[in-house]
């Protein structure tokens, strides 16, 4: 099978697929013909199936991105844009957890959403850490404080935040502000060549946190774990645990919410430069 093939009784010849296709690989001699894959195809596709996605006609498929793996869109579960706005505003930044194991399913069933995060040139290299083991969950934060600590009593002290005390007493006297208790902690990374590493790892994270949330689930950006990491703690590198040369963004925790919020919380009006 060639990499697209176009059925040509299906086939209107409207031409949508040439213009769909980002790399301008699929090509069509004139309004009349049938559109073809010019011969470097293969090696210029980005597979992202563009070209299945937009034809109205199910005549065009992919050998790497099938019709068959591509189901249509389902008019009933579209959503309008003042149900996407309530949507977006209900995602809380989750510290107080439920002690409640997320199944092995569930968390699958996120990292699999965001699958379909946009990466660049659909490169798709976005590979996730993710645990589970209370036991190495409390050992990671207590690695963080410990970084926590060294940094405060370092020269560079005096010009950290000035809640990093504030956390680290709360630690001591048992309040854990560095992974609050979540029966689970996912890091997405990437390899440190690719160039749209950070890009792209934001955007998984995010289409993973929103997805967690419609499976009400919530989850909370981990910083002070991120910072440690980037600031060469070597123990908590060996215990998180990313494949060598990965770049990452920062760590997320996850679980069962142990309060329910019922109002939308106002922010500041957003800053735009027309031009």
């Amino acid at each position: 099978m060639t990499l697209i093939k176009i059925d040509e009784t299906r086939c209107k010849k409207d031409g949508f697929c040439v213009q769909a296709c980002p790399a301008n690989i699929i090509k069509q001699t004139d309004e009349d013909s049938v559109p073809f894959m010019i011969e470097q195809g293969r090696q210029i596709c980005l597979r992202c199936g563009h070209c299945v996605a937009v034809c109205p006609h199910d005549a065009l498929d992919h050998q790497e991105v099938s019709i068959e793996n591509s189901p249509q869109i389902r008019k009933n579960l579209a959503i309008n844009r003042e149900q996407a706005l309530q949507f977006l505003r209900t995602r809380r930044s989750i510290r107080r957890f439920k002690n409640t194991p997320v199944a092995k399913e569930t968390i699958q069933a996120l990292i699999d959403a965001a699958r379909y995060a946009p990466t660049g040139g659909n490169s798709q290299l976005v590979t996730w850490t993710v645990h589970t083991d209370p036991a190495h969950l409390t050992h990671i934060a207590d690695l963080t404080i410990g970084w926590m600590k060294a940094a405060l009593a370092s020269d560079a002290g005096k010009h950290l935040p000035p809640y990093f005390p504030r956390f680290v007493d709360a630690y001591e006297a048992g309040i854990n502000s560095i992974t609050h208790h979540a029966p689970c902690l996912v890091i997405a990374s990437a390899p440190g060549y690719y160039d749209n590493g950070m890009v792209d790892l934001s955007i998984a994270l995010s289409y993973f946190e929103l997805t967690a949330v419609a499976s009400g689930l919530g989850t909370c950006w981990m910083g002070l774990i991120a910072r440690a990491l980037r600031q060469d703690s070597q123990p908590l590198r060996r215990s998180v645990g990313l494949p060598d040369d990965h770049t990452y963004f920062y760590p997320m925790v996850l679980g069962y919410p142990k309060f329910k919020y019922y109002r939308l919380p106002e922010r500041k009006p957003a800053t735009i430069i027309w031009k």
